[in-house]
């Protein structure tokens, strides 16, 4: 990312990614490139951005398809169902380190601005 001067990254929804995050927010910060990532973690950790579906209301659906196997339902014929709930959490730590500040119509947005 460094030599080829990336402006920004965007990290995928994969699960080798979710069991760097703590590695990839501090890389992203030491080398001051921007970064969003679908994992409300990667901004806890440091990470710039995180904006994806709300880990909880997400295994409270598959809860609800587990109850509903468990009591007979074929999984062939049960809805399809995209996640609803996203969440937005901001860095204001990460964003004042790399000279950037967020627009208040964004922070007013957000589920959670961590400062």
């Amino acid at each position: 990312m460094v030599q080829p001067r990336v402006a920004a990254l965007v990290i995928g929804n994969d699960s080798f990614f979710l069991n760097r995050l703590d590695q990839l927010a501090a890389l992203t910060v030491r080398h001051a490139v921007p970064a969003i990532a679908p994992y409300r973690e990667f901004a806890a950790a440091g990470g710039l951005i995180s904006y994806g579906t709300d880990i909880t209301d997400s295994f409270r659906q598959v809860g609800s398809y587990s109850g509903r196997i468990l009591k007979g339902e074929k999984p062939a014929e049960l809805p399809v169902h995209q996640a609803t709930k996203l969440e937005l959490i901001l860095n204001l730590t990460t964003a004042k380190a790399f000279g950037l500040s967020f627009p208040r119509t964004l922070l007013g947005r957000a589920d959670e601005v961590i400062e």
